[in-house]
């Protein structure tokens, strides 16, 4: 079905095995090769590398891995095979660095959002800070009813900021919030797909008819920013890596093609 060329064929298999050493030889390597925020006590620079080849299970590994052996081919037998992997690791490593100023920003928010709280708690305030920062929260709006109704008592204003306190530094010490998967590297990949070979026609099995793939890659795009910009409750998708590995692909590209003796 898949006309597998060598580089394309190699990330495959290093992909695979990765998940079976996470799995099951080599459980620490999931936290010691996730991308952490920096700052993070579980972070190290290595990660930016090492996070785009573990992922959080099958699924993920199938989605991504899917994507690679769909659209890699064409472009690996264009390019060839060097210059191909340089592309998808420089999209996978480009990608966790935007993604971690992402959230390195998100971060500094949270941070005065917590030291304003400090100055001035108040239960609406409270509950704020959770539904901005927390979606997925539960239970806080007793607390902040309570400190609302009462916005003197130390008792609730205690309470309340040590959870405030404990959620954040929860973010930050937290050995699960690591991120992993090579979706920034693949959306490089897209990007170079459809910018290289714009009216190639898509056959997609959640769209019933044939779709070029600049309009593909450029409506995905739309989605993961209105996606990255509206969270909902329970979205542990770092759309904003996605973004970030496009970006890096449009400039890898764009650099490459400056020069066309450097492009081929």
């Amino acid at each position: 079905m898949f006309n597998l060329t060598p580089t394309v064929r190699n990330l495959l298999i290093v992909n695979i095995a990765f998940l079976l050493a996470q799995m099951s030889l080599l459980p620490l390597l999931t936290q010691i090769g996730s991308l952490y925020p920096i700052g993070s006590p579980y972070f190290f620079p290595w990660q930016f590398f090492t996070y785009m080849f573990l992922h959080a299970g099958w699924g993920h590994l199938f989605s991504n891995m899917f994507g690679l052996i769909s659209f890699g081919p064409l472009l690996e037998q264009r390019w060839g095979p060097s210059r191909f992997l340089t592309f998808w690791l420089i999209c996978g490593v480009g990608a966790g660095l935007l993604y971690e100023g992402v959230r390195g920003y998100e971060i500094y928010k949270m941070e005065q959002a917590r030291q304003e709280f400090h100055q001035t708690p108040s239960g609406p305030d409270f509950a704020n800070f959770f539904r901005s920062y927390f979606p997925d929260a539960t239970g806080y709006e007793t607390l902040a009813g309570a400190l609302q109704r009462n916005p003197q008592n130390q008792e609730y204003i205690s309470a309340a900021t040590s959870a405030v306190d404990g959620a954040v530094e929860e973010t930050l010490n937290s050995k699960f919030g690591g991120m992993v998967g090579a979706s920034g590297a693949l959306f490089g990949l897209l990007f170079a797909f459809a910018y290289l070979f714009p009216n190639t026609e898509l056959m997609l099995l959640f769209i019933p008819f044939p779709i070029k793939a600049k309009y593909f890659v450029g409506l995905y795009a739309l989605y993961e920013l209105y996606s990255g910009v509206h969270r909902v409750p329970g979205d542990n998708v770092a759309h904003f890596a996605h973004l970030g590995g496009l970006l890096i692909g449009f400039f890898v590209v764009k650099y490459w093609e400056g020069g066309r003796e450097r492009f081929y």
